[in-house]
């Protein structure tokens, strides 16, 4: 029963094993909708519209970088920086933020940024110069979230 576990002998039944044990080592993930903002909702709403301004404003940008400009725009509200990053979980369950990671060497930088705003562009009924349906390639959801990671990536690489 010790190989089992240490990896050693019975091949399938080591490797199930060790998942297992991988498996149930995890810590299970925060569920990000149930979040508390310590606030009332109003109030809740209130600073994360100002949140998500200074978010859309500076592009990706770090949580101390954040709480370092929310000092300066004054937002009300606010009782430190716990409670900014309490804010900004409560954003991320209500999909308003993505929390992405990107590798620099042998360290990580988490970086939140505003969810890609889709064009709500409708095209004018006589207008003739929008392209027809067969013409325009459709980009799979792939090459979008590609596409979509790129932007996002650019100020961060300069």
């Amino acid at each position: 029963m010790n190989k089992l576990f240490r990896g050693g002998g019975g091949g399938a039944a080591a490797a199930t094993g060790s998942m297992l044990v991988r498996f149930f080592s995890r810590k299970r993930s925060e569920d990000v909708r149930r979040i508390n903002p310590k606030v009332p909702r109003e109030q809740a709403k209130a600073i994360s519209e100002s949140l998500y301004e200074v978010i859309k404003k500076y592009g990706p940008i770090s949580v101390p970088n954040t709480w370092n400009l929310v000092k300066e725009s004054g937002i009300n509200g606010l009782n430190g920086k716990t409670h900014m990053k309490i804010i900004l979980k409560w954003m991320r369950g209500r999909k308003m933020l993505k929390l992405f990671c990107t590798h620099h060497g042998s360290t990580k930088r988490f970086l939140y940024s505003t969810l890609p705003e889709e064009s709500q562009t409708v095209p004018a009924l006589g207008d003739n110069s929008a392209t027809p349906s067969s013409e325009a390639p459709k980009s799979s959801k792939k090459e979008k979230l590609r596409r979509d990671y790129k932007r996002l990536l650019e100020p961060v690489a300069n």
